[in-house]
């Protein structure tokens, strides 16, 4: 059976050092026989969580914008890797926004105590994160982790592998780096083949 795997762009940069890696970590999953598809969160059209509570009692928000067609789109996927770059110690208020708007599903896991996944999918759902930071300053990632394994917790995908890459005001240009280039790669393949594990499980 062919697995999903959607890659998030938390970086208003749709060519840059970030949308590069995860272009690379997508390719890697595609290699390893995922279906892909990937998210630019500043091409998205939504708001800000409101706080309006309509996910309280029902399965979606009550906002009709672009958020209605992730919601779907991430109940279907097998996978999801989060690329963004470090800013103010943390990630971009786009990216920050979007996530936010999953109170649907954190909703639905927390408080009505009906998650909208089974044991079976909940353990076969991960997550890669792939971060850059600019200077190298100690703990600078922390926050930035702290945030996406809140993320994929809401919605019940394990955070299965990450890709911390820092310095990269010395870098400047991720080109110039195939090592780590090939390293997202490599990654994106390993979440991939990850999913051929979980296919080939018994039944319990």
């Amino acid at each position: 059976m062919t697995k999903a795997v959607i890659g998030v762009l938390g970086s208003p940069l749709t060519e840059g050092n970030t949308a590069q890696l995860l272009d690379m970590a997508l390719k890697g999953a595609s290699d390893a026989g995922c279906t892909i598809e990937k998210i630019s969160v500043n091409s998205l059209d939504f708001q800000a969580c409101m706080e309006m509570m309509f996910c309280k009692d029902h399965e979606t928000c009550i906002m009709d914008d672009d958020m209605q067609q992730m919601y779907q789109k991430f109940k279907e996927t097998n996978g999801i890797i989060i690329a963004t770059p470090v800013m103010t110690m943390g990630i971009p208020g786009r990216l920050k926004s979007f996530m936010d708007r999953f109170q649907v599903f954190f909703m639905a896991k927390y408080v009505r105590n009906k998650p909208f996944f089974n044991k079976e999918r909940r353990l076969e759902r991960k997550g890669l994160f792939i971060c850059i930071s600019g200077m190298e300053i100690p703990e600078v990632f922390v926050g930035a982790k702290m945030t996406v394994r809140a993320f994929f917790d809401i919605i019940d995908c394990q955070f299965h592998d990450e890709l911390l890459i820092n310095g990269m005001d010395s870098i400047v240009d991720i080109k110039t780096r195939p090592d780590l280039l090939d390293a997202a790669y490599k990654k994106g393949y390993l979440l991939g083949k990850t999913f051929d594990a979980v296919t080939h499980q018994p039944a319990e």
